[in-house]
């Protein structure tokens, strides 16, 4: 494929994903963490997967970007939940960054891929998703992080898909009868845990394309959106024809 061609798809692909899910870019997350509660217990390893698009509409999962963190100051490790991660946050040969850095060296990496395909912003999706977003939110605001890309409360949840159109909710169970290949011995680490949601997310997504397609049209002969058949890259990315929307809108 020549430039001009890569540069055509490159833009079809972004014209598509900036309609696909109302200007949202979705984005893989998972997070290994001391315990269960997100004011008290550190974050210890976190996982962000992009989530990309072809030019024909197919989701695929992107990269990865992972890190082991260090627990903060006076953050609470429960030896329970450590027996099921099996993290040594002290292990001396742990690479573990602090939660400022971590965190901010992927949301670098998730504006990038906002821009890249002309999102309004990222979206969290994640199994149990509430758990990481709540996490998420909770170690953004104690490391002071800014420019944060991810909706603050919206999210999409695997195990609610994955519940309603596979009639399992549970990760390993999901991921197994959707046709992929569940390896236990590696679940528990935020980088497998995102990779596998981010596949499951993507076979769910696609097996909706039709379903989307028809409430498209349907949008646009209500008037909601542009035309779908606008050229790529000829309009605004979020396709509304009202007033502006607001910079933070809930997904309801």
């Amino acid at each position: 494929m020549n430039e001009a061609a890569l540069m055509a798809s490159r833009v079809a692909a972004a014209h598509l994903m900036a309609r696909r899910f109302r200007g949202f870019l979705p984005v893989v997350v998972d997070v290994e963490t001391g315990g269960f509660h997100a004011a008290t217990d550190a974050l210890l390893e976190v996982a962000a997967v992009i989530i990309e698009m072809d030019p024909d509409g197919t989701l695929k999962r992107g990269p990865t970007h992972s890190y082991h963190v260090k627990p903060f100051e006076g953050g609470r490790l429960d030896p329970a939940a450590l027996s099921i991660t099996g993290i040594d946050p002290h292990h001396p040969l742990r690479p573990a960054l602090p939660e400022r850095d971590a965190l901010q060296r992927i949301f670098r990496e998730i504006r990038h891929a906002v821009r890249d395909y002309n999102c309004r912003r990222a979206i969290l999706v994640g199994h149990n998703a509430a758990f990481d977003l709540g996490f998420l939110n909770v170690a953004v605001a104690r490391a002071d992080v800014k420019r944060n890309p991810f909706h603050p409360f919206s999210s999409f949840d695997t195990a609610t898909l994955a519940g309603a159109a596979l009639g399992q909710t549970v990760l390993a169970k999901a991921v197994t009868v959707a046709g992929l290949t569940w390896d236990a011995s590696s679940a528990h680490s935020a980088s497998y845990d995102a990779e596998l949601t981010a596949d499951l997310f993507c076979i769910i997504s696609n097996r909706l394309r039709d379903s989307f397609r028809e409430a498209e049209e349907r949008a646009c002969s209500l008037g909601w959106l542009a035309a779908a058949t606008a050229e790529p890259g000829g309009g605004d990315p979020q396709l509304e024809t009202e007033a502006p929307a607001p910079a933070l809108p809930p997904l309801a």
